[in-house]
């Protein structure tokens, strides 16, 4: 078994404690200041950027958030892992009831601090970081706090991240499956990074303790059934899932089994990084004339099919920062010059499947430049956008069942969305 923590430290930005909570007894408050000391050590280095920091038998592990460092000191040989995760935890827990973590937040809110690191770790060893659930029985008002209040039966529960007794007049289920494009091209035109980030986001308003079955086109699970993928399957990596999905179910017959949060979750996140067709092609050529004029003609292509359109699209491209009078002519959308970003920013609000686009601009170089003056470094384009009822990767849901054990009828609600996540092209 892991050791456990000895202390928890919440500390402001010039290393000062603001509240710390006292385990085990075996460390003090000198503790924190020592931290800080080596911290400020340790700032000069920049290959040394752990966030694990080991003094005179003690382990201190800590992150930052805003204006506040958390941080525990351990005597213990603790999996730092398991504590850097319950400190993010503690962060997400803290925003649920202040809204935004700051030093001022936990000054103007200490009693309710104190009672969260009471439930959150025991005897140094992590408990319970599910904000929902905490927030039924620790009140942040304080005449609330005066009825004496049982904790929900979900703390101990073996289904701790519901609670029961959930009613809703109309039952429903709504999952977006949303996957990010992150493309990297070169000057050259060849693509040298691709992959796609997916994820399972649902928002369930259920009553009782409803059971969920969802199936995907997944190459593993057609294949050990016996059917023939005939090409509409899909390979998924570095699946991650939320902790409501019975993962000895899904390791034995690949089926995603879970009973649901109350409200809005990410069931799943993926990964898939085999390459990629970029959705939208971006080509840019540049003239310069006699160093006072330079000339831009860009071409936008989708390669996507015709039946599905791209909405919101935004494409940014670098200008010199000296760059004036813009001339701008677009044959689709508006292109306007943003002077504080030194771009070209070109909006197009419905670009459909199969079409291509031009932008011509035009602008004045009043700065005169040494012959031999080093090149200033060059942005890549950056392209932005959102297609619709539409996966690059094919993925598809091919069932969602809800089972209550009182028989209600509920809606599944399922929507594709692709969007661009890191897309750059260094062509220019």
């Amino acid at each position: 078994m892991a050791g456990a923590v000895s202390a928890l430290f919440l500390l402001d930005i010039k290393g000062r404690v603001l509240i710390w909570r006292d385990y085990r007894g075996d460390v003090s408050a000198i503790q924190a200041e020592r931290f800080f000391t080596k911290l400020i050590e340790k700032e000069g280095d920049h290959e040394s950027h752990s966030p694990v920091v080991f003094d005179d038998g003690i382990s201190y592990m800590f992150i930052q958030h805003n204006n506040v460092f958390l941080m525990t000191a351990a005597r213990q040989n603790c999996n730092a892992v398991s504590i850097l995760l319950f400190l993010h935890r503690v962060v997400d827990v803290f925003k649920h009831y202040f809204v935004e973590l700051e030093e001022e937040s936990l000054r103007d809110n200490f009693v309710v601090v104190y009672e969260l690191l009471d439930e959150m770790m025991d005897f140094g060893y992590p408990q319970y970081t599910e904000a929902k659930i905490l927030s039924e029985f620790i009140k942040t008002d304080a005449y609330r706090m005066e009825v004496t209040q049982r904790p929900p039966m979900a703390v101990t529960n073996a289904v701790s991240w519901r609670s029961e007794g959930i009613r809703y007049k109309k039952n429903e289920v709504f999952l977006d499956v949303v996957e990010s494009v992150n493309i990297l091209v070169n000057s050259n035109g060849q693509i040298i990074r691709s992959d796609v980030v997916g994820a399972l986001k649902m928002r369930t308003y259920l009553s009782g303790m409803p059971e969920c079955k969802l199936g995907l086109n997944d190459r593993v699970l057609l294949e050990a059934q016996g059917r023939t993928t005939k090409g509409k399957a899909i390979d998924l990596d570095d699946i991650k899932f939320h902790q409501c999905v019975r993962l000895a179910r899904f390791e034995n017959d690949r089926t995603i089994s879970f009973i649901p949060p109350d409200g809005t979750f990410d069931l799943m996140t993926y990964r898939l990084s085999t390459q990629v067709k970029p959705p939208i092609w971006v080509e840019a050529q540049v003239e310069r004339h006699s160093r006072s004029r330079i000339e831009m003609m860009v071409k936008a292509r989708s390669q996507f099919k015709e039946r599905s359109t791209a909405t919101s699209v935004e494409i940014e491209l670098p200008v010199p920062s000296d760059a004036t009078n813009p001339s701008i002519r677009t044959s689709m959308g508006s292109a306007s010059y943003a002077p504080e970003h030194d771009a070209l920013v070109w909006k197009i609000k419905s670009f459909p499947g199969g079409k291509e686009y031009m932008c011509r601009a035009e602008f004045s170089l009043p700065s005169i430049t040494a012959e031999d003056a080093i090149p200033e470094r060059k942005a890549p384009i950056c392209v932005k956008f959102e297609i619709p009822y539409f996966t690059i990767s094919g993925i598809q849901v091919r069932y969602l069942k809800i089972i209550e054990k009182s028989g209600y009828q509920a809606l599944p609600w399922v929507r594709y969305i692709t969007m661009a996540g890191e897309y750059e092209l260094r062509l220019i």
